[in-house]
């Protein structure tokens, strides 16, 4: 099935402002929200379409490229949809679905603190804390590559807990550290 524009699915323009996307997708949301049309496969899908097109139009990046390329954008383009390799997860869906509404992420047993009030905490990713600079070609940037990186991270000592010394003893190291 061929893909519809994302300013289609959202019922926008292409001039729409950050506010009337927000608007638009959480009406459609709302609408389509699995919990409130359990085992609908249509709905399921017009939830996915909705969270992918405000994915990309919310983004002031994706979305000028997206206006630019539309879904062949560089770097492997939009279309990944939600089961492709560059695609969401429920996960991210929800997560989008809670930000959107003042939320703190969600899932299915309801609308993920919809409305909810009290401090709002920005969603923490693994790896999120994580920045590599990576050089590419512009040969890569247009065509797409794959890169493998080694990560090192430190951890804990098992047997002291990261004080350095023997249990108990206050001043004697530790064997393994």
């Amino acid at each position: 099935m061929a893909k519809r524009d994302y300013y289609e699915v959202l019922g926008v323009s292409k001039t729409a402002t950050d506010d009337e996307i927000k608007k638009a997708y959480r009406k459609i949301a709302i609408k389509y929200h699995p919990d409130r049309n359990p085992g609908s496969k249509e709905a399921e899908e017009k939830f996915k379409e909705a969270a992918e097109a405000y994915d990309v139009l919310h983004d002031a990046q994706k979305r000028q490229q997206y206006d630019q390329f539309g879904f062949e954008a560089p770097g492997g383009g939009f279309g990944g949809g939600f089961n492709g390799a560059g695609g969401f997860s429920m996960d991210d869906i929800f997560s989008m679905f809670g930000d959107v509404f003042g939320g703190h992420g969600g899932g299915f047993g309801g609308f993920g603190g919809f409305g909810g009030g009290g401090q709002r905490q920005k969603p923490q990713y693994r790896g999120a804390d994580l920045r590599i600079k990576v050089t590419l070609t512009l040969q890569e940037i247009a065509t797409g590559t794959t890169k493998k990186f080694k990560v090192k991270k430190d951890v804990t000592c098992t047997h002291c807990h990261g004080t350095g010394a023997e249990n108990g003893s206050g001043s004697e190291t530790c064997p393994t550290c």
